[in-house]
């Protein structure tokens, strides 16, 4: 997974595109950035403020970690979950 098919991959869990921001800042949004000394940070911006911040020196990383944040609040408010097994 990376910036190219992250999109793609929280669209199908059901998030919406205006949620996530790839390489600006965006209020009310998860962005995420490539810095200038070449790592990545990941970080929820509300109201000019960056919460929950992470960095990663891993493009993949950063994007993994956004994806595992994203599904589990996707699992936490009920819009997806594990499929019923037959049998």
């Amino acid at each position: 997974m990376n910036l190219e098919s992250i999109l793609r991959w929280l669209e199908a869990l059901g998030v919406p595109p205006e949620v996530v921001s790839i390489g600006a800042e965006a209020d009310n949004a998860w962005c995420v950035l490539r810095t200038e000394d070449s790592t990545w940070e990941v970080f929820w911006r509300e109201q000019g403020n960056r919460y929950d911040w992470a960095r990663f020196t891993n493009e993949q990383v950063a994007c993994h970690y956004l994806f595992g944040r994203l599904a589990w609040s996707q699992v936490a408010r009920g819009a997806v979950g594990v499929l019923p097994t037959a049998g």
